[in-house]
């Protein structure tokens, strides 16, 4: 065979798959057609309807009558039971996206702002720079506010979680009662002016009691309020601790040893002060009465 024949040939059999190609892509929307028009219940020529779902879509009237739909063809969600509560489903979603924000409650509607904060201004004051670590204040921290928030997890667990588990609330029941200590402990701690301020910006006029307040100006008046607190006692901390820097910065100087940052030598003098006066104990202990 020559090169021409050899060509030729090659043309012709790109030219046969071609055309195959072209008709079989022509067939194809006939196909899906027919199949759709047999699944959502088209006539076709004949007058008959075929279908492939038993049961039209939010036919079900019960538990029972979701059996007897054909699923593969239909997405089915059931997310309340008769009894107005949230199917088993979803109530494992909501505790897991629950667990998910966790981190973010604890932070922005208890006290753990605060007492992290403080616990940073109180390192900053002696001039130690990682003593005691971060870790140990995020864990001190967090214990602190399990105690001081004890309280209202108790009446939270008394009022709302051991009813809602009896079956004696609804699920819309157990969530209204379940915010209602958390408001109660974040109105508490908030400034008015705070909340004035997010009521202002949400167009909501005056408010007569607390359940007035919407939760969505509460919380960040509460962390506003929680901040400027935290920021207020910080300075208090600070004032001792400034003293000593300055004597020791003028005895320096009047001993002609300005080279020498004063630093390094009031360092060691403001964590004998703190020790001395036990300041642990009165930090906290004094932290702690704040939220009562």
């Amino acid at each position: 065979m020559n090169k021409g024949s050899y060509h030729g040939s090659r043309r012709v059999n790109v030219m046969v798959c071609l055309l195959l190609c072209v008709f079989i892509i022509m067939l194809i929307p006939e196909t899906v057609f027919a199949a759709n028009t047999n699944q959502i219940g088209i006539t076709d020529d004949s007058g008959t309807e075929n279908r492939t779902v038993i049961n039209r879509p939010g036919s079900a009237e019960n538990a029972g009558d979701l059996r007897e739909l054909n699923v593969a063809n239909n997405l089915t969600v059931t997310y309340q039971d008769g009894e107005g509560n949230l199917s088993g489903t979803l109530r494992i979603l909501i505790t897991l996206t629950l667990i998910a924000l966790a981190p973010t409650i604890v932070i922005m509607m208890t006290s753990f702002t605060r007492i992290l904060i403080v616990m940073h201004f109180v390192r900053s004051a002696l001039g130690t720079q990682s003593a005691p670590p971060n870790q140990v204040l995020i864990g001190l921290s967090l214990f602190l506010t399990f105690f001081i928030m004890n309280p209202v997890i108790t009446q939270i667990n008394n009022e709302a979680v051991k009813p809602f588990e009896a079956g004696e609330i609804t699920q819309t029941e157990f969530l209204d009662t379940a915010v209602q200590p958390l408001r109660q402990f974040m109105y508490g701690q908030t400034q008015t002016r705070d909340v004035r301020l997010f009521l202002d910006i949400a167009n909501i006029g005056s408010v007569e009691d607390i359940d007035d307040i919407p939760t969505r100006c509460l919380v960040p008046a509460f962390i506003i309020s929680e901040l400027r607190t935290a920021f207020i006692i910080g300075f208090l901390i600070y004032i001792p601790f400034i003293v000593i820097d300055m004597v020791v910065a003028s005895t320096l100087m009047s001993m002609g040893m300005m080279m020498l940052p004063p630093t390094t030598i009031s360092m060691p003098f403001k964590i004998l002060l703190f020790v001395l006066a036990d300041g642990w104990n009165l930090v906290i202990g004094n932290l702690v009465k704040t939220f009562y």
